[in-house]
């Protein structure tokens, strides 16, 4: 079959059933390396002359099938599973800048993402540049010759600011340097950046694909459309001695950047994803489908209930009527905007504090994505290493709340919001 859709490709990608066994299940080889033939295979395989595998730091079969398939979701040609999303994000950075280049990077970001580019990339040489993603001439004039990179996030965290990729894309693109999106919160079922001109796609699947809080993961994936032969992308088109002399676009083809990815700080940083862990997220991708279709009906309902409750002053949900992105989700996200947003209630920081602090189905807890409806105050968690001035360029204010809204029923949700808000009220009312 030439082509599947996303639900069957969800199945059956990457999986070649086990000729001795004939395992239906992707199985699991939780091993750390592998035997070669003979000295000349094993020189091979470290040269990239020969596929197969070596060590499961840089390859697994497990993994593998995981990264087929979530590229295959994606469109892109190739993808490489590591430990984390915050580890997809590094590793894809620094194999596009080296020490005196830069980065632009819309401000709307993960407060983790922005704490690692504006401290922790800034100790190794490379600077990033914040932009205000909806001003695509700010996002233009940020970019010099000493640019590598345009970064953004499909739906900001927590901000929910719907990056206009085309637009991104054709900035990027006019300056020769590649467009990375952070599709974490859209997922593929929802929006697939590489079909709008994007070209490397990193996703923290700890979230949505593996979908139910119990393993770290991240990826990056290769659109396989970039021209690595601009004059700033050097390392892709330079003989590379530990390669046989062969530059990463001879030796792979679309597949350079995803290549040099793997074969250099792959190797050399070992932020190696488990193979159980692939395994629990191809069982996670197996109903990625089914579970973000129901997260996306439940927010819908949550964030309408919210918007009639006297107790709440506002709800920032992309679909809502009020909500100025609507344009920009009926392109990007058809079939919904996710199942994270924000809200604030009456009393302000306190009462969003006690809110928070009575819920009882919903989960205090430092994640999103999860099968669960979880919670979190951005402002004083996950945003917290930021300045106030920071906090408010990436969307964040002192009395946001975030919900990650779960498959819980929908009434028993509602339920424990509207005793949650009631109890923040009585709160702030006693304080004042």
């Amino acid at each position: 079959m030439t082509h599947l859709n996303q639900e069957t490709i969800a199945l059956h990608t990457g999986q070649t059933v086990d000729p001795i066994t004939k395992s239906r299940a992707v199985p699991l080889y939780q091993t750390t390396s592998y035997v070669f033939d003979d000295t000349e295979h094993a020189a091979s395989l470290f040269k990239l002359q020969a596929s197969g595998y070596l060590y499961s730091r840089n390859a697994n079969p497990t993994n593998a099938v995981f990264e087929e398939r979530l590229a295959a979701l994606e469109d892109g040609v190739a993808g490489f599973a590591v430990s984390s999303g915050q580890a997809a994000i590094l590793i894809a950075i620094l194999t596009l800048a080296q020490a005196g280049e830069e980065i632009v990077a819309t401000n709307a970001l993960y407060g983790g993402t922005y704490t690692l580019f504006s401290k922790t990339l800034p100790r190794f040489g490379v600077t990033v540049r914040f932009v205000e993603g909806t001003n695509l001439q700010e996002v233009e004039a940020a970019i010099n010759e000493k640019t590598r990179a345009v970064f953004t996030e499909t739906i900001g965290n927590p901000s929910l600011q719907i990056a206009d990729i085309e637009a991104l894309a054709t900035i990027a693109h006019r300056h020769d340097v590649p467009l990375v999106v952070d599709n974490t919160f859209a997922t593929p079922y929802l929006s697939k950046p590489l079909t709008f001109g994007a070209d490397i796609v990193v996703h923290s699947t700890t979230k949505f694909i593996g979908g139910h809080g119990t393993s770290l993961g991240g990826a990056i994936i290769d659109g396989g459309t970039f021209e690595w032969k601009a004059p700033r992308f050097k390392t892709f088109i330079e003989p590379n001695e530990l390669i046989g002399d062969r530059s990463f676009v001879e030796a792979a083809g679309e597949k350079a950047f995803i290549t040099k990815a793997r074969f250099e700080l792959g190797h050399d940083l070992g932020a190696t994803l488990s193979p159980f862990n692939a395994w629990l997220f191809i069982q996670g991708l197996e109903s990625l489908a089914v579970r973000v279709r129901q997260h996306v009906v439940n927010a819908q309902a949550v964030a309408e209930f919210l918007v009639q409750h006297d107790q709440v002053e506002w709800v920032n949900y992309p679909t809502l009527p009020e909500n100025n992105q609507l344009h920009l989700v009926e392109k990007y996200l058809p079939k919904g905007a996710g199942s994270i947003f924000s809200f604030g209630i009456k009393g302000g920081l306190e009462a969003a504090k006690a809110f928070i602090n009575n819920v009882e189905l919903l989960s205090h807890v430092a994640n999103v994505g999860d099968s669960k409806s979880l919670v979190i105050h951005p402002a004083s968690t996950s945003h917290s290493r930021l300045t106030a001035e920071q906090q408010l360029a990436s969307g964040v204010t002192p009395g946001l709340i975030r919900l990650s809204i779960g498959l819980e029923d929908i009434e028993d949700i509602k339920n424990d919001l509207t005793q949650a808000l009631q109890k923040a009220t009585n709160a702030v009312g006693v304080l004042k």
